[in-house]
């Protein structure tokens, strides 16, 4: 198995739509927030104990669950078996209302949580208290370097059926989160492209249309020295790290979705395989258009700013306030 960083999309729901796995086979991610029951309610945590915990405005509830939850996919699991009173989900399968519901087939020890049910990513989170890392002798995994990761595969906007990414939404999400804070209140320049289809409309939404401004630029591996007031970087797939900026102000954003971002219309097209003469390219019709404008997911958007200690300015802590309360005029899904 090997450890890659967890997906800004991996606590994400999505309707009730039958969403993938979560993890590929083989991998596993590590949350570092606590996960699952039991839940307090914010009313009775207050703002001194939630702030100790990393949150910085109210949220509904927290987990007070044991961070380090580990996230596999499902066929990388052996040797357990389901409670049967702890599988209760919505539909379509099974969720995390009732914590763990997977045990230990040996010594019956609940050991791990199965979430498959729709709108929910397909994933078994470990308990940490049930399991271990095994001393080994396997050689150490190789980390890509970042112009590996460059040429990894870059993620779409639009699924083939037309409809917006989950991942794409997720990503953006957390990533105007991070924007916003490193905005200080002042409008935010995006240039025009995919960066612009993404973020300009919250942006332009939730901050002020006059001066003064701050440019945004995207800045990584591949790309030109650009000089911009806050740099959108890249987040490595294994390590979760983001790209070392000169930029004082960079706002991490998944790589998938940043190498699409950096250069989708500079790809080139390759010929297709098995007898095409030189020159010759295939002409597959376009992927379908977005049945609808691009929204961004609410949810994620205030949990990702609540956990940011900038949200207690008092500026940014209104444009929270604004978005828990106002359901119209905004590029969010409800």
């Amino acid at each position: 198995m090997s450890q890659v960083a967890l997906p800004a999309h991996a606590h994400r729901k999505y309707g009730h739509e039958l969403l993938p796995v979560l993890m590929e086979p083989g991998t596993y991610a590590v949350d570092p927030e606590p996960f699952g029951p039991p839940w307090r309610r914010w009313e009775e945590i207050g703002a001194k104990e939630a702030e100790a915990r990393g949150v910085y405005a109210p949220v509904f509830a927290l987990s007070y669950g044991p961070p380090g939850a580990v996230a596999v996919a499902l066929g990388d699991v052996r040797g357990t078996v389901l409670i049967p009173e702890r599988c209760d989900g919505l539909c379509c399968g099974l969720d995390s209302r009732n914590g763990l519901n997977m045990a230990c087939a040996q010594c019956g020890h609940a050991v791990a949580t199965l979430i498959d049910d729709c709108g929910h990513w397909q994933v078994v989170w470990l308990d940490p208290r049930a399991v271990r890392l095994p001393d080994t002798n396997a050689p150490a995994r190789r980390v890509l370097s970042w112009e590996e990761v460059r040429e990894q595969p870059e993620r779409p906007p639009v699924d083939p059926i037309g409809a917006w990414s989950p991942v794409w939404e997720a990503a953006v999400s957390v990533a105007l989160a991070h924007l916003l804070a490193a905005s200080g209140g002042a409008r935010v320049v995006v240039p025009d492209g995919p960066v612009a289809h993404a973020f300009r409309p919250a942006l332009d939404a939730l901050l002020p249309a006059e001066p003064p401004t701050r440019s945004l630029a995207l800045v990584g591996p591949g790309l030109p020295a650009t000089v911009t007031d806050i740099a959108l970087v890249p987040r490595h797939p294994q390590t979760g790290e983001t790209w070392s900026s000169s930029t004082e102000a960079a706002v991490p954003l998944d790589a998938d979705v940043w190498t699409y971002m950096a250069f989708s219309r500079n790809r080139r097209l390759r010929p297709a395989s098995g007898g095409l003469p030189d020159g010759v390219y295939r002409d597959d019709p376009p992927p379908p258009p977005p049945r609808s404008p691009f929204r961004l997911d609410r949810e994620m958007f205030l949990d990702a700013l609540a956990r940011l200690p900038e949200v207690r300015q008092p500026w940014l802590r209104a444009v929270y306030d604004d978005v828990q309360d106002r359901r119209s005029n905004l590029p969010f899904w409800w």
